[in-house]
């Protein structure tokens, strides 16, 4: 996930300018455009509050004991943000928290971006600070010496860069770093109910945006067009925009788009692949419809995959290897004679993957993944049909398990006259 996530890279070169803008420039967009009647729906959403990251944090040092980890080590990013609160960015300029076994979190940043880092901190830690002239990564290794890690095992959460990693390993030669996986992902990919009602909160915000943006959909529109209505009624919802991937015609044969131009034509594909955050978390929503009449082979292709998302869902049960949902998916597509696996026309990409607070997290419902299913775990169901040359159809909702099985965060439609239910 991201929606830093895998196609708002290549969104940017699909969509034109307006939807690869950042969020200011989108807020400036949605003022261009007329959301008369929109109303924001995130005023009483909960956020995550000082009880939940101390439960994270208790989580997180339970599992170090089991695992016989000292501390982690986190950079910038959802991994910092879901501990410790701290929304930052990354830079040559080091900034990065341990988190250990036992005691207190200690923070490390430049002097002069103290203050602002203290402003999104979430958790009692200490916050340790390095002058320009000073080596960060001396100063970091001390805060784990402090931690009783410098010579224990240190788990390197998953992003965090090279040379923050080799520079540890350099100043305490007696550590073994070892990966974070077992920790970070031991606690954010079982989400709480608090996590579940931001992410909740998430898809109600990108299904009215939809709905909203589809009448307004027009002969000759752009994607860059179409997104940008998109964003504004996201924006005025009350989500934040985090990419708008708009495909049209032969392009929606390519999951991730086409440079070449492109415009809505009668009885094309338009496919929609959309999400913001609330609160920091994820939405990712998928349809795909045609203005006017739609071709047989469309409306074909459409109802199939609207099955996959069905037979995907069946196969998610508690317990079950991750990837069999995507095995199950392939069964069904190579007896409608798709693929077979991952050849087209087919689906060529996974059925699934995880999401939070990355448009994108571990684990990913993929053939050969075999992390069983478990409550609180969330994922995308995005099993799309891909015709190269043609057009393509994707439909996507994500879900979370529970005791009872997965639930949608929304539901997916039923008809392809109606995409929006």
């Amino acid at each position: 996930m991201s929606f830093d996530r895998r196609r708002f890279g290549a969104a940017a070169l699909t969509l034109g300018a307006v939807a690869a803008l950042p969020r200011a420039a989108w807020a400036a967009t949605a003022g261009a455009i007329d959301t008369a009647g929109l109303m924001p729906m995130t005023d009483d959403v909960k956020l995550i509050d000082a009880a939940e990251r101390a439960g994270r944090l208790a989580r997180a040092q339970e599992l170090m004991a089991k695992a016989g980890i000292a501390a982690i080590v986190l950079e910038p990013g959802a991994s910092l943000d879901y501990f410790t609160g701290v929304q930052w960015w990354r830079s040559e300029r080091l900034t990065a928290a341990v988190i250990p076994a036992r005691g207190e979190a200690i923070v490390i940043t430049p002097f002069f971006e103290e203050p602002s880092v203290r402003q999104s901190l979430g958790i009692p830690a200490s916050v340790r600070v390095w002058q320009e002239d000073e080596d960060p990564l001396a100063l970091l290794a001390g805060a784990l010496k402090d931690r009783g890690a410098g010579s224990g095992r240190i788990g390197i959460e998953e992003t965090v860069r090279f040379f923050a990693s080799d520079g540890l390993a350099q100043r305490l030669p007696g550590a073994r770093l070892v990966s974070a996986n077992p920790i970070v992902r031991g606690c954010r990919m079982i989400k709480t109910p608090a996590e579940i009602a931001l992410m909740q909160a998430a898809n109600d915000v990108t299904t009215a945006a939809f709905r909203w943006t589809w009448p307004r959909i027009r002969e000759g529109m752009t994607p860059g067009e179409i997104a940008a209505h998109v964003n504004a009624a996201t924006t005025v919802l009350g989500g934040t925009p985090t990419g708008a991937l708009v495909l049209l015609g032969e392009a929606s044969a390519y999951p991730h788009g086409s440079r070449k131009p492109q415009a809505v034509r009668e009885g094309e594909v338009v496919l929609l692949d959309c999400g913001c955050s609330v609160g920091g978390y994820a939405s990712d929503i998928s349809r795909s419809f045609v203005l006017g009449k739609a071709p047989d082979a469309v409306r074909r292709v459409w109802d199939i995959v609207a099955q996959g998302q069905q037979v995907a869902r069946g196969a998610a049960r508690i317990g079950a290897p991750a990837g069999s949902i995507d095995d199950a998916v392939r069964r069904f597509y190579q007896a409608k004679g798709f693929g077979p696996g991952y050849q087209l026309p087919g689906l060529s990409h996974r059925t699934g993957h995880g999401i939070g607070m990355d448009g994108h997290e571990p684990v990913n419902l993929v053939h050969g993944e075999a992390t069983p299913l478990a409550p609180g775990m969330c994922f995308s169901n995005e099993p799309g049909l891909y015709l190269p040359g043609q057009f393509g159809v994707r439909l996507e909702d994500c879900f979370h398990m529970t005791a009872a099985g997965p639930e949608w965060f929304s539901v997916p439609p039923t008809s392809l006259d109606k995409p929006f239910g």
